[in-house]
């Protein structure tokens, strides 16, 4: 849904977890950020800075200790867990760098799993199903066991899938952290190519300037706050 507000805005974001000594650890403080539909925004951050909480307050996976997140106009945080659940199915997408495909499903039916959760109909979801995969040059494949690919092949079956249901916003987890260089860059460009082809917001989370130099803007998490333009090595 491209609509008026942002596809995300986190709105004095804070995020506390209780620690085991009894005192608590701020992973996030009053982080301010907004993404609008067909941009894209690159997050870095050392291994612990807050990157991977931020991405799932993002998802509505969690919800902050303070502040707001608000996926186009709507707060995650007066949303039931179902509701989040649904909303995340239908307005997200997220790819990770594992890949998370189903071993028992083949290329064509891996893609379509979000559409038939959500009950969509067959022919509709098929013409989907095979536009992407055209796209991402994989029509030939749809119906190889996902266990035949290559490591660059099934980050493209998991890039279709999170863009099936044609979601706002796109999370991207270090999406090229599991390829070498060159394949890297192949699923690099596609990731780009597609989020605005499908003027989705995409929010790029990468420990690589070399990678997030390709977004429009780059922040970095450093003591539970976003700085932009980092000047930090990759």
């Amino acid at each position: 849904m491209n609509g008026p507000f942002p596809s995300l805005v986190l709105d004095r974001v804070g995020m506390v977890f209780p620690a085991a000594s009894g005192s608590a650890r701020t992973v996030l403080d009053g982080v301010d950020l907004s993404l609008h539909a067909g941009q894209c925004l690159a997050l870095v951050g050392r291994s612990g800075s807050g990157k991977t909480t931020l991405l799932h307050l993002a998802a509505g996976i969690a919800v902050p200790t303070s502040g707001r997140v608000l996926i186009d106009g709507e707060d995650l945080g007066g949303m039931t867990e179902n509701a989040r659940t649904r909303l995340r199915r239908d307005r997200i997408g997220i790819v990770f760098q594992f890949f998370h495909l189903l071993p028992h499903l083949n290329v064509a039916e891996n893609v379509a799993l979000p559409g038939w959760i959500d009950g969509r109909p067959g022919g509709g979801l098929e013409k989907r199903v095979g536009e992407l995969l055209d796209r991402v040059g994989l029509a030939d494949r749809s119906r190889d066991p996902v266990g035949r690919l290559s490591g660059g092949e099934m980050q493209r079956v998991a890039l279709c899938r999170a863009l099936l249901n044609k979601p706002s916003l796109l999370l991207a987890d270090e999406p090229t952290g599991s390829l070498d260089d060159r394949t890297g860059q192949v699923i690099l460009d596609l990731l780009l190519e597609m989020a605005e082809a499908e003027r989705c917001a995409l929010l790029l989370v990468t420990h690589s300037l070399t990678v997030a130099a390709r977004a429009e803007r780059i922040f970095e998490l450093h003591d539970g706050r976003l700085r932009q333009d980092p000047g930090v090595p990759s």
